[in-house]
Parts: structure tokens; sequence; C-alpha cells
């Protein structure tokens, strides 16, 4: 028996690198389509709104670092920051970036700056919308949810892990009248996220939509073969089941 179950382990790694590997080369030609992602859909009416009432945009990757285990969260959560900075250079919009963790601050700071070049507006790129607020928890919540007050935000993004903090940042927001985005992977914060915010990222639908914005035809290539490795999973447990 256990030699059956290792035939089968390999058998299905084997499956699947070889899908993953076919995936990526037909993205390579064409990107393959997603569903529609409310959440996405509404990043451009958030930051549209904050321009025409003349208010800035929050946006925060959470608190999780670039070395644990929520390292592919805040991967997710600057891919998306990325495409936020490059609306907010477009429309001339104030962006406000809150970091927690220090080796996230430099990294946040260098895709807002590449964001505002492909954008054609460089000289409009400030070093303070980037802003390390501090490396601890609840100092973090409270130094920006004072800051989303005190700038009267319009827009509020929270794309990373989240802990207790989720709901603070999710009703000062609310309190201050900004339409929110809330995506994490995290399960324990995301019903504060559905309860607080207009939109909802959730788990998968993050790491989607940070692929999708930046026409990644790997990362893209590789969702499309999890997805068809989901696929047969089910099935084989529906005929196992019959």
């Amino acid at each position: 028996m256990l030699e059956i179950s290792k035939t089968l382990s390999l058998a299905t790694t084997v499956a699947l690198v070889i899908a993953i590997f076919w995936a990526i080369s037909r993205a390579k030609v064409k990107l393959p389509s997603i569903r529609p992602i409310a959440g996405l859909d509404a990043i451009r009416t958030v930051v549209g709104r904050a321009t025409e009432m003349g208010r800035p945009v929050h946006y925060s990757t959470g608190i999780g670092a670039l070395n644990d285990e929520f390292a592919p969260q805040t991967v997710a959560g600057l891919r998306i920051l990325s495409h936020v900075a490059e609306l907010c250079a477009e429309y001339d919009c104030k962006l406000i970036d809150t970091v927690m963790q220090p080796l996230v601050f430099p990294l946040s700071q260098e895709v807002v700056r590449q964001s505002y070049i492909e954008a054609g507006k460089p000289e409009q790129f400030r070093e303070d919308i980037v802003r390390f607020i501090s490396p601890m928890q609840c100092a973090y919540a409270a130094g920006t949810m004072g800051l989303m007050k005190r700038e009267k935000v319009a827009g509020n993004l929270m794309i990373g892990a989240f802990y207790a903090e989720a709901l603070m940042l999710a009703e000062t927001g609310a309190l201050s009248g900004a339409i929110q985005i809330g995506g994490t992977a995290r399960m324990y914060q995301l019903p504060y996220f559905v309860i607080a915010c207009d939109y909802v990222l959730i788990g998968e639908e993050m790491f989607t939509a940070g692929a999708y914005l930046a026409k990644d035809p790997v990362t893209l290539g590789c969702i499309r073969a999890q997805d068809l490795g989901k696929i047969a999973c089910a099935g084989v447990i529906v005929l196992g089941a019959i």
C-alpha cells in the first residue's frame, strides 16, 4: 500500500509539472482569460472617484514580510500597488502607501517610482508617497488610522496579509467615507473585510489579480495548470465515490 501511495504521488507530481510547462508555453503565445473579478474592475473606479473629490487613495500591503510564509501575499499586493500607482499618476491623484515591514519599504518605493515612470510622469513621484509607519503591529495600525482620518482618504485598498488590524483599518476607511477594496488569503480576516469593505478579493483571487495586472504569462500559466489539477482531482474524487 505504501508503494502504491508513493507511485501515485510521483505520478501526480510529474503530471502537474508537465501541465505547468504546457500552460506556460501556451500563455506566452496567448494570455489565458480569467473570469471578471469585481474588486479588480473597481480599482479604476476608486481612483477616479478620489480624483473627482480631490482626496487621496490609501494603499496597504499589510504586515506580511518578504521572508516569511506570507511573502506570496505581499508580492501579490505589490503587483496590484504597481497598477494603482500608475492609475494615480495618470489621473493626478494623490497616493499614500503605508508600510510596516522594513524590507518591504524600499521595494514599495521602487514599485511606485517605476509606475510613475511608466505613466510618463516621473517628475510627480515624491518620496513621501510611500511612508514607513512602524515595525510594530499596533503602532502601525494606530499611525495608519490617524493618517487616514487626517487625509480624509476617498479610497482605501488593503491587499496582502493582515491580522487584527484588518478591521481597524477597514472601519477607519468606512468612517472616512472611502470606497474600500480588501484582499487577503488569511481566512481569519476575510469576514472582517466582507463586512466592512465594498469589494473583497478572496484567497486566490488576489494572486490571480496581481498576475493578470502584471500580464505575466508564467504566473498566469501556473494558475491555469493549478485549475486543471483541481478539476482532475475533483474528477478522481467523484469517480472514487462512485
